[in-house]
C-alpha cells in the first residue's frame, strides 16, 4: 500500500471506532481520542476521575468494539497476585496421577480492566509490572508470554483516600497516558439522564481484530518525525528536571523530580498516531503539544511547596509548553 492509502485506512479505522464508541459515551471527546490514541501506540492508559463519570463504561464499551478478549479485574484490598497472574492447581488425569496444572488469571486478555486499580495493595500492584512491561507474566516458575495486542485500562479514584494505597511512580511511569476525566457539561449530562432514564439500549458493532490493530500499530511505528521535531520533544522532557542546566524556574520550584526518557518515548508515539489521525505521515510540533500533558503528567512528581499553593504538574506543563521554543536556535540564543 502507499503512505496515502495506508494514513486512509488508518482513519476509516479510527472515525469507526470513534463513531461505534459514541454511540453509547456522551461527550467525553478528549478522553475517547486520548485511549483509542495509546490503544494505536501499543501503550495502556490510566483513567482518573471521580465516581460515575464513565470511566468504567468506556473501557467496556472499547471491549465490545474491539474484537480481542476482554477481562475485567476489581481491586480490592484483599485482592491478591495470584488472582491476577493464575497460580497451580492440583489436577487429577485420567489415569488417576496428581499433577500440577498453571490456571491462568484475568491477566491473560488482551483487553484488561484494572478496576479502582489503587484499592489494592502494593504487593498486588506490582504483579502488573511485568506484564504491563514485558508483555509476560513469572508465574509458576515460568515465563509466560501474554497475547498480543495487550492492552491494560486502569481507573482510579482521586477523592476517595482511605483503604487506597496510591500507585508507585515506577508503576506510573508504565502508563502511556494519564487520562482525567472531567464532569460532563448541561447539554451532555441531558443527554445521559435521557437514555439512562428511558430504557434506551443501544447495540454497537466489532470495528477492528487482533491482525489489523497489530497492523495499524506497526504503521505508527512508521511515520518519520524530523530531527528537529524530535529535539523539541527531547527538550521539552529536559526541561522537566530540577536542579540542571536545561531546568525552567518553575520546574525548580515545584517540582522534585523530572520525566523518565519513557516520557520522550510516549510524546513522539503519541504525535505519531495524531499525525495520522489528521491524515499526514509526518509529525508537527501542534502534536508535540497536544499530547505533552497526558503523556507527561503522571511523571512528574511536586513538591510540599507546589502542594501547599495548589499547584499541579499540569500547571508545571503549561508553562513548560509556553516557555520551552520549539525552534532549538531560539532556545541557544535565549540561554
Amino acid at each position: 500500500m502507499s503512505p496515502e492509502e495506508n494514513i486512509a485506512r488508518f482513519r476509516d479505522v479510527y472515525d469507526s471506532l470513534r463513531s461505534e464508541i459514541g454511540k453509547v459515551i456522551v461527550g467525553q471527546e478528549a478522553i475517547v481520542d486520548g485511549t483509542l490514541n495509546a490503544l494505536f501506540a501499543n501503550g495502556h492508559v490510566l483513567l482518573e476521575g471521580v465516581p460515575g463519570l464513565g470511566k468504567t463504561l468506556l473501557v467496556r464499551t472499547l471491549s465490545q468494539v474491539l474484537d480481542l478478549s476482554f477481562n475485567r479485574v476489581q481491586f480490592t484490598p484483599d485482592l491478591m497476585p495470584a488472582d491476577v497472574l493464575g497460580t497451580n492447581m492440583v489436577h487429577e488425569t485420567d489415569e488417576g496421577k496428581r499433577v500440577f496444572e498453571f490456571q491462568h488469571g484475568p491477566i491473560f486478555a488482551h483487553l484488561v480492566l484494572a478496576d479502582e486499580i489503587n484499592r489494592a495493595t502494593p504487593k498486588t500492584q506490582s504483579a502488573m509490572l511485568e506484564a504491563m512491561q514485558e508483555r509476560s507474566v513469572t508465574a509458576g516458575g515460568e515465563i509466560r508470554k501474554l497475547d498480543t495486542p495487550f492492552f491494560v485500562l486502569a481507573t482510579q479514584n482521586p477523592i476517595d483516600q482511605e483503604g487506597t494505597y496510591p500507585l508507585p511512580e515506577a508503576q506510573l511511569d508504565r502508563f502511556f497516558y494519564k487520562l482525567v476525566v472531567g464532569y460532563p457539561t448541561a447539554e451532555e449530562l441531558a443527554e445521559v439522564v435521557t437514555r439512562t432514564t428511558e430504557g434506551n439500549s443501544t447495540e454497537v458493532s466489532k470495528v477492528v481484530d487482533g491482525k489489523t490493530l497489530k497492523e495499524l500499530q506497526q504503521l505508527v511505528q512508521q511515520v518519520p518525525v524530523a530531527s528537529h521535531v524530535k529535539d523539541y520533544a527531547v527538550r521539552l522532557v529536559l526541561a522537566t528536571h530540577p536542579a540542571t542546566d536545561t531546568a525552567l524556574d518553575i520546574t525548580n520550584h515545584f517540582l522534585r523530580f523530572g520525566s523518565s526518557p519513557r516520557g520522550a518515548h510516549t510524546l513522539l508515539l503519541g504525535a505519531k498516531v495524531r499525525a495520522l489521525t489528521e491524515g499526514r505521515f509526518n509529525v508537527s510540533f501542534d502534536d508535540i503539544s497536544a499530547v505533552a500533558k497526558p503523556a507527561l503528567r503522571h511523571r512528574l512528581i511536586v513538591n510540599f511547596e507546589a502542594e501547599a499553593e495548589g499547584i499541579t504538574s499540569d500547571h508545571v506543563l503549561e508553562k513548560i509548553l509556553t516557555e520551552v521554543p520549539r525552534d532549538s536556535e531560539a532556545s541557544k540564543v535565549s540561554a
